[in-house]
């Protein structure tokens, strides 16, 4: 299996790489930049496209429909960091083949990349129920929205838990036992996601919302 990764995320690139290539599957490509990224696919003719959502310049939903116009018929499988409705049914619709969520399980998302390549549809477990309801024509299921976390994946909502505590990406690392660098791209996800530019803003509205961890008290 020959795959491209579209991702502007350099450290989340270069790592995704790696985890493929030590399971066997050849990476061909790996840039930060859509419209490198379709020029790329054009050449290389990959068996797949990993393909990030959120890019300036040209985000995945505009590669993924330029890569239609041109012909280009490949798999395609989104992988970001946003668990919404809305970008979750836009890329189906768009001509993609999956959807899958940056903090599954690496051997998650080795075996939907190869069911892909068999013609499957592939989606996030977690997304599953979302996707039966938009299937059915049902309406987003009561408190769906109403909050501001709702479109939160439980991993970010974690971390936004930490932030609220005012702890740095470094200890938020130590505490969950991931590196510096995925501490970041979550942060700024979930700072997209929140509509606001600064960790302290979200750190807030956490609090405000009750979402912060209670505190143990010391004993003694």
């Amino acid at each position: 299996m020959r795959v491209l990764i579209i991702d502007d995320h350099a450290l989340f690139r270069v790592g995704l790489q790696e985890l493929l290539e030590r399971r066997g599957i050849e990476v061909v490509g790996a840039v930060g930049d859509g419209v490198e990224g379709m020029e790329l696919a054009e050449r290389l003719r990959p068996d797949i496209v990993l393909l990030d959502l959120r890019m300036p310049r040209m985000d995945g939903l505009q590669v993924l429909h330029a890569m239609r116009q041109r012909g280009l018929e490949m798999p395609v499988v989104m992988l970001t960091t946003s668990a919404e409705e809305q970008d979750l049914v836009e890329s189906l619709r768009s001509g993609a083949q999956g959807y899958l969520i940056k903090d599954m399980e690496p051997d998650e998302v080795v075996r939907a990349l190869r069911d892909a390549v068999r013609g499957e549809t592939v989606i996030a477990p977690e997304l599953s129920r979302l996707l039966a309801r938009v299937v059915r024509g049902e309406q987003p299921e009561p408190g769906h929205g109403a909050t501001p976390f709702d479109g939160l994946t439980p991993r970010e909502r974690e971390i936004l838990c930490h932030l609220a505590e005012g702890e740095s990406n470094k200890v938020i690392a130590r505490h969950l036992g991931i590196s510096d660098g995925t501490v970041k791209l979550h942060v700024k996800a979930i700072l997209r996601k929140l509509g606001v530019h600064s960790r302290v803003e979200a750190a807030v509205m956490a609090v405000e919302h009750g979402l912060h961890r209670p505190r143990i008290a010391d004993k003694g």
